[in-house]
């Protein structure tokens, strides 16, 4: 072993302690260790940092860009709502949320799915009473899954791409990877499925201190939406945690107490009575309307969001109705819900006079409670967040460029590169992001981590290490024939996932298991296929994710709680992939 092997193990090293004792980032780490190795001059400058140049970068950000229209315009919130806002519980429940899940993740970054599904998660759980803990970690699992399908579904496949082609392959078709993902991907899902209401634990989100202000509220059911010819027990409704179902009006008439057998039709007018936090939750409900919809309609827009005011003695509201004020145009805002302590309030908000107290739950712009915080037309404003109840019209924009960047590469028309650019550029050209948006929507430490580690593999070929790990693996697992190279190859990148990240892992696995199959005999491509699937494989973890660590707080996790599922996951992933690389390579 000369000078550059053993400088190339000691800075390798290096980087995996900073990395799994969570001192360094993952950027810091791969640049740092990159750099390191640019200046010991293993690798020269065009190794080193050639990887920025990369196709795989720029795909990956246009990605992020795509991702965050989706994420904006809430594009996939009609699917999410028609499968969380069921009744549905325990294994059906995560049958109807895993399936779209890990097949969005296949065409989507699976850190904004999980981002935009975590709140929508525990909300539903909160509304039925279920625990939150045993939903969260197979949410990750799924997107994972459904990562390994596509050529675009994770940065772990991208990158993949960007070797082939310095190697001198050719480009990654778009459905290349799932003669081996989808297998996994079909059988991971039943493994969840069956096993995680047994094995992952019942943890939930303390109760509130107090049960806080109680707001009605008023829904219409939507013609032909989710809940028209439902009945309320059918529908959920029933099941509600912390919202009560007061009375339904239909056409004049009102049905109170309402019967869980009560089937609902379009047009019902719904009031509600719960907690603040709950009854913003409403507002998202598909087949939900509110009541005061054409009043949002004039006052929403994408930087709106939910505050609770609250009416002061000297305020120009008291004693007067909404309309007689004109809250609206005085405000720029919209009233969803009042509460009134110790006295009933009118189910339609135009007909109810203010008073000294009065609590109003209202949809306004940013920057709401900085304007009237300090003025006497309210004692308290303050923020409670919530997205704006309908998305934005520029959905179809958002979906269409999803779209495109799926069908165009996978028809040859165009490659994976040029299809993210056009529908990055088509979201902003289009107006569903800003170009002030679009920046941020990108992570830049991730494409600082995937440019700097194509350095990485580089060095490792330099420096001879892909050919002695090669040949290591070979010798220790040649009792087994091919499938046993096939295995090593597996587990170092599984393992190697766990420890530092999915992108540093596949560009180090990448090299030696190139000089595996060519020693072997075994197809080089295929091996490398098997190697991003077998990179993007962190079930052991909340470290060796992104979304693995994005769970965690919101399931109320403990480190162990992810190897209940986690070790029948990667045995599963071990075997499968093993088997079905070994027969195509």
């Amino acid at each position: 072993m000369d000078g550059d092997a053993v400088l190339t193990i000691a800075v390798l090293a290096a980087m995996g302690a900073g990395l799994v004792s969570n001192r360094l980032s993952p950027a810091a780490g791969v640049l740092g260790a990159t750099g390191s190795l640019f200046l010991l001059r293993v690798i020269d400058v065009d190794q080193a940092f050639g990887g920025f140049a990369n196709p795989a970068v720029f795909a990956i950000g246009s990605l992020y860009v795509v991702a965050g229209a989706v994420t904006k315009t809430n594009a996939l919130q009609p699917v999410v709502g028609r499968v969380l806002d069921r009744g549905s519980r325990n294994r059906a429940a995560l049958l109807r949320l895993l399936v779209p899940a890990g097949a969005a993740s296949a065409f989507l970054a699976n850190t904004p799915i999980v981002a935009m599904l975590v709140p929508a998660v525990r909300s539903w759980a909160e509304r039925y009473g279920q625990a939150v803990s045993r939903y969260l970690i197979p949410l990750s699992y799924a997107t994972i899954l459904g990562g390994a399908i596509t050529a675009i579904g994770t940065s772990t496949n991208l990158v993949l791409g960007g070797l082939l082609e310095s190697a001198g392959y050719e480009e990654l078709e778009m459905f290349e990877l799932a003669r081996f993902g989808l297998p996994l991907a079909g059988a991971g899902l039943v493994l969840i499925v069956v096993f995680a209401p047994w094995v992952l634990p019942e943890r939930r989100d303390p109760e509130p201190a107090g049960e806080g202000r109680s707001y009605l509220v008023s829904m219409y059911v939507a013609q032909q939406g989710a809940f028209d010819g439902q009945s309320v027990e059918a529908g959920g409704l029933r099941q509600l945690q912390g919202v009560f179902l007061v009375e339904v009006e239909r056409q004049g008439t009102v049905i109170a107490p309402v019967a869980p057998t009560f089937v609902l039709r379009g047009g019902d007018r719904l009031t509600f009575a719960g907690r603040v936090d709950l009854v913003v939750d409403l507002q998202a409900m598909t087949g939900l309307v509110s009541a005061e919809d054409p009043h949002l309609d004039a006052v929403d827009s994408d930087d709106h969001t939910f505050f609770e005011a609250v009416v002061g003695a000297a305020s120009p509201l008291s004693g007067r109705t909404l309309a007689e004020a004109g809250f609206r145009g005085r405000y720029q805002a919209a009233v969803v819900g009042i509460h009134r302590s110790g006295a009933s309030v009118e189910a339609k908000f135009g007909q109810v006079r203010l008073r000294n107290g009065d609590a109003l739950l209202v949809l306004a712009a940013d920057g709401f409670d900085e304007r009237w915080r300090n003025r006497n037309d309210f004692l308290l404003v303050s923020r409670l967040g919530g997205s704006p109840p309908r998305a934005t019209r520029r959905a179809p924009v958002a979906l269409a460029a999803v779209a495109a960047l799926v069908v165009l590469p996978a028809a040859g028309v165009l490659s994976v590169l040029e299809a993210a650019l056009i529908a990055a550029g088509a979201v902003v050209v289009g107006g569903v992001l800003s170009p002030r948006e679009a920046r941020e929507a990108v992570d830049f430490s991730v494409l600082i981590t995937i440019g700097a580690a194509f350095g990485l593999g580089a060095a490792l070929q330099e420096a001879g290490l892909a050919e002695e790990l090669a040949d290591g693996i070979i010798a220790g697992f040649d009792f087994i024939g091919d499938a046993g190279v096939v295995l090593g190859i597996v587990m170092a990148a599984m393992v190697l996932t766990e420890l530092i990240t999915n992108v540093a892992a596949v560009a180090l696995v990448f090299p030696v298991a190139l000089e595996a199959a060519g020693q072997s005999g075994l197809d080089p491509r295929t091996m490398a296929l098997g190697v991003a699937v077998a990179a993007s494989a962190s079930f052991l973890t909340p470290i060796g994710y992104q979304t693995n660590t994005m769970v965690y707080g919101p399931g109320r996790y403990r480190f162990t709680d992810y190897l209940r599922l986690g070790v029948p996951m990667s045995l599963l992933t071990l075997v499968l992939l093993t088997a079905s690389v070994s027969v195509a390579a």
